[in-house]
This record gives structure tokens, C-alpha cells and sequence, in this order.
């Protein structure tokens, strides 16, 4: 049975940094694109960054300096370093998992893990 499993959210203060987390079990991770998405609240859910089976990294248009994808094969788990948080980053953080080469979200989902930044 597929998991994904996300940590690492918190409250912090405005221009901290954050590490998630994405541990996975019950599929073949190398065969999978994992991406990592957040809703803010009263928003749509909206991509942050993905990383690819071919070992690429993409992020999302407005989403490009902040945000660091990165994989570990080992351990089968994906992060996501946000840096200089700001309170539009407020939101709740989950990643995903696609049976394909870049990410869009169709196969298997973890539940989440909520990001807080205060002023």
C-alpha cells in the first residue's frame, strides 16, 4: 500500500527557514515523480515543486528562489527547503507521487503538513 507521509511544518517567524519532509513506502520510488504542492487558506491548491524520475527539478512560475526540491534515493524520501518564509507561504503542504517523468498529482497523496509564518 503506497504512503506518503509529510513533517516538518511549523510556526515561524517571517525570513526563517523550513525543511519538509516526504517519507514514502509501497511503491517503486525511483519510478515515480514526487512533487511537492500547498494550499493556502480559502485558495487552490497550487504546485511548488517537483522533482522528475530523470532527476530533474522544477519549480513553480512565481516559485523559483525560495523553494529547493531534493531527493534522496536511500531513504526513499523527498524534501523541500523553503528559505526567507514570508506569511503568503502560510499554508497546508502536501506531496505527491505520479507514475510518470514530471508531476501532476494523479496518483498517490500524503496528507499533509501545515506551514505557519507569523509577521
Amino acid at each position: 500500500q503506497a504512503q506518503l507521509v509529510e513533517t516538518g511544518g511549523a510556526v515561524v517567524q517571517a525570513g526563517g527557514s523550513l525543511r519538509l519532509s516526504c517519507a514514502t513506502s509501497g511503491f517503486a520510488f525511483n519510478n515515480y515523480a514526487i512533487g511537492w504542492y500547498r494550499q493556502a487558506p480559502g485558495k487552490d491548491r497550487e504546485g511548488v515543486s517537483c522533482s522528475t524520475t530523470d532527476g530533474a527539478t522544477y519549480n513553480g512560475e512565481y516559485l523559483k528562489d525560495r523553494f529547493t526540491i531534493s531527493r534522496d534515493v536511500a531513504n526513499n524520501t523527498v524534501y523541500l527547503q523553503i528559505d526567507n518564509l514570508n506569511p503568503g507561504d502560510t499554508a497546508v503542504y502536501y506531496c505527491a507521487a505520479d507514475r510518470e517523468t514530471l508531476c501532476y498529482g494523479r496518483d498517490y497523496w500524503g496528507k499533509g503538513t501545515l506551514v505557519i509564518v507569523s509577521p
